[in-house]
């Protein structure tokens, strides 16, 4: 029997699996942009701290509830951010100023962005069902 006191909205895995794959772009994009090596190890290492902060976000915000709301991604952003360079660091890889400002501003365009384009695409098609 399902527990009712925190439902989990059918569209979370897509929205889990979009909010990973821009991180894996960002990732991906950084590497190509500073020539760093192309091995499959050396983008794990840069990518997985990212992908354990989106994971503990989506946890303590429990974002499965409400996966494509714009709170969500405001919300979600903050902490991919902060926890992702906190585990950077601890794994003695850079935390560069340059680098925060660009994953802050990355991040936040597309966690944020793509729910704002979802929402705004839900209110239209809202709109035109009731017209």
């Amino acid at each position: 029997m399902a527990d009712m006191s925190d439902p989990f909205d059918r569209r979370a895995p897509f929205a889990a699996l979009l909010d990973a794959g821009f991180i894996a772009l960002f990732v991906a994009i950084g590497r190509r942009n500073h020539d760093e090596d192309a091995t499959v190890t050396g983008y794990l290492g840069t990518v997985w701290p990212f992908l354990v902060a989106l994971l503990i976000g989506w946890a303590v915000l429990r974002a499965w509830r409400a996966p494509t709301t714009v709170r969500t991604g405001v919300t979600l952003w903050p902490i991919v951010v902060i926890v992702g360079m906190l585990l950077r660091r601890l794994s003695g890889d850079g935390t560069a100023l340059a680098f925060v400002i660009v994953a802050t501003v990355f991040l936040g365009l597309t966690l944020v962005g793509w729910r704002a384009i979802w929402s705004f695409a839900e209110a239209r098609r809202g709109q035109s069902a009731s017209a």
